[in-house]
């Protein structure tokens, strides 16, 4: 990661847990920039700024997180709200719709995404895009089983997939649920999220896909201006 890069993700995540107020029940989200701002929040109990903060993660990676900084967390099934999520993004369109999944958490980020009332998007200005899946590929999680089927109705959409291997394991990504994922690229990109991303739900054998339409509330945005970092509160188009 570049420096620059670096001290966007930190004043965003930094900007991000300004908004978690004591008492809340947050979403904590997967990825570099969701990590910072599980530290940032993490400090902020440590120095007794929060209090009565329960935590719902969205990946094994951010429980272990959270945990080592006494986060206290609950699992979705034990609570009855999540007042805010915080989240990265791997791609954000002017409509605030995502692509998300490049950690293969897309499942269970979706999930807490869903259950929250207020879903904030932090990202560097790198994800910024104008079509989405244009840059990055479309996770698409599916069962073990099913995955050469889903392949092939994938293709007959539009869509090249491939099968997500693993780095320094042999064999393919394996999933918090135990399940695989295939990357898929459109051509011209997805210009219609919402119709897609049921569209490809609805394929026998896909559990869930990395599309996240109409549910951002909020995108905060770091950048670098005048080699300083600031964060800008997206508008959305």
């Amino acid at each position: 990661m570049s420096d620059l890069q670096d001290r966007m993700k930190q004043a965003v995540a930094l900007a991000a847990t300004e908004q978690i107020q004591s008492g809340m029940v947050v979403g904590l989200g997967s990825g570099s920039t969701a990590a910072l701002m599980i530290q940032a929040l993490g400090a902020r109990l440590r120095s007794g700024e929060l209090t009565d903060i329960t935590g719902v993660t969205t990946s094994f990676q951010g429980e272990v997180l959270a945990a080592e900084l006494g986060i206290p967390l609950k699992s979705l099934n034990a609570i009855s709200r999540i007042d805010l999520a915080i989240d990265g993004a791997d791609e954000v369109d002017p409509s605030f719709q995502l692509i998300k999944g490049g950690g293969a958490c897309h499942v269970q980020e979706k999930l807490v995404a869903r259950r929250a009332d207020r879903f904030v998007v932090v990202v560097d200005a790198t994800k910024l895009v104008d079509t989405l899946n244009l840059g990055f590929l479309l996770p698409v999680e599916v069962l073990p089983g099913a995955w050469r089927q889903v392949q092939g109705e994938l293709r007959a959409m539009g869509g090249e997939a491939q099968l997500r291997m693993a780095v320094r394991k042999a064999g393919p990504v394996v999933t918090d649920q135990g399940n695989l994922v295939l990357d898929v690229r459109f051509a011209g990109g997805i210009p219609d999220p919402v119709a897609l991303e049921q569209q490809i739900n609805n394929l026998p054998g896909v559990l869930e896909n990395g599309l996240f339409v109409n549910l951002t509330d909020q995108v905060l945005v770091g950048e670098i201006e005048a080699d300083q970092p600031r964060v800008r509160d997206l508008a959305r188009r």
